[in-house]
């Protein structure tokens, strides 16, 4: 029987792969993402490129409450499940922006608030929304947090709001785990081919990246989609409250 996958963020990048990893499966695989043209496109790639069950977009910003019902009201009208939520909306709101205005208190105010909402709330809020629908037992919800929660992002706010989705999902683990619903956490590391450094990695700062793993190479969106897939496998039935990371051995380098 096919699961019902749902995965934020799954336009591009980490998000996309993973949608890609679940289409394989045959599996009826939902992206949610604010762009409705990047959506649309990669739902209609992803389809052509021959997965078994269409790809379905849903455009929403998840950051909004209102928004978060309303794609609750969508998903079960049309499915009244879900299997799989993954979370990967997100990214730092301090890369690629314009130059906040005012003080350094309005500048950090501009970034903290930001970061937040768009990979704090996106999370809690679809998880909140959806809550009433996972699978019990079975469910499986995966959030995406990074490598920056255990060392740092630069300016705080980036780091300090990945780190913030860990202790939500030890208490959301307790609460769900004994109907049989696990949720993990993947962090990870530098992975090239995404939008996350929306062209500002310079190619001194990327190997100075690589070469604070132990593998040598930089990862990739398919590492991560593995990871995923294998948390929302019933061979991770006894997984729940982790965090996995996926960085190369890198949490520890500068």
């Amino acid at each position: 029987m096919s699961r019902v996958v749902v995965v934020s963020g799954g336009g591009t990048g980490i998000g996309r792969a993973v949608a890609e990893r679940f289409a394989q499966d045959a599996d009826e695989v939902v992206v949610i993402g604010r762009r409705a043209d990047v959506l649309d496109r990669a739902a209609a790639e992803i389809t052509d490129a021959g997965a078994p069950a269409k790809v379905v977009a849903v455009t929403a910003d998840l950051s909004d409450p209102a928004e978060a019902d309303r794609v609750r009201t969508v998903l079960g009208e049309r499915y009244g499940r879900v299997d799989v939520l993954v979370h990967s909306a997100g990214g730092n709101a301090a890369l690629g922006a314009p130059a906040s205005q005012g003080s350094p208190a309005a500048q950090a105010a501009a970034h903290w608030t930001e970061n937040f909402r768009s990979n704090v709330l996106t999370t809690v809020l679809l998880t909140e929304a959806l809550r009433d629908l996972f699978t019990a037992p079975g469910g499986r919800i995966v959030l995406l947090s990074s490598i920056a929660a255990y060392r740092g992002s630069g300016s705080g706010s980036y780091a300090g709001a990945k780190a913030a989705l860990h202790p939500y999902a030890y208490d959301l683990a307790a609460a769900l785990g004994g109907q049989g619903v696990t949720v993990n956490v993947v962090a990870p590391g530098y992975i090239a081919d995404t939008e996350f450094f929306r062209g500002a990695l310079s190619a001194e700062r990327e190997q100075l990246l690589i070469a604070q793993t132990s593998t040598g190479r930089a990862g990739i969106p398919q590492d991560v989609a593995e990871t995923v897939h294998w948390l929302a496998s019933p061979s991770a039935g006894q997984i729940t409250g982790q965090i996995i990371q996926v960085n190369g051995g890198a949490e520890r380098g500068r």
